[in-house]
């Protein structure tokens, strides 16, 4: 008998696929986070903007959260009545504000002189030639109705 054989005797086969995936993806963030404590967190932050600090700490909080919900999961303790849930809630609403700012921060601004110089260079200015012109018509007139 093969190890997958005495694997699979131990749980319903239904569910040997999910259970490849999710240890593949354990797998993954071990090694993210091998990687993330690799490099000390005080020489990390050196590299970082503060926007981008304030973000590592939210996906950092997120992502502990997140997993002490799946260990509450595999506990058999509902993570949905745990204090847990609105931590995870408060973290969400951070990131959205700072998503917001982020927003804000790459939104274009206006540069007011620019635009008056477009818009004025835009609006058609009469020659001095079609002046004349268009004005003597409006005089004679007037002075005809005098």
């Amino acid at each position: 008998m093969s190890e997958d054989d005495i694997n699979t005797e131990e749980y319903p086969t239904e569910i040997h696929d999910y259970l490849k995936t999710f240890e593949k993806s354990l797998s993954s963030v071990d090694e993210m986070l091998k990687t993330m404590m690799s490099v000390p967190r005080r020489e990390l932050f050196q590299k970082l903007e503060p926007l981008e600090q304030v973000k590592l700490d939210l996906v950092s909080a997120y992502t502990l959260n997140s997993m002490f919900w799946v260990y509450l999961a595999t506990q058999g303790i509902n993570p949905k009545e745990h204090p847990v849930k609105q931590e995870l809630e408060r973290i969400r609403t951070y990131m959205n504000k700072v998503k917001e700012i982020a927003d804000k921060k790459k939104a274009s601004k206006l540069d007011k002189g620019a635009a008056s110089r477009f818009v004025r260079n835009a609006l058609w200015e009469p020659s001095p030639e079609n002046e004349r012109t268009s004005k003597t018509p409006a005089k004679a007139k007037k002075r005809k109705m005098d």
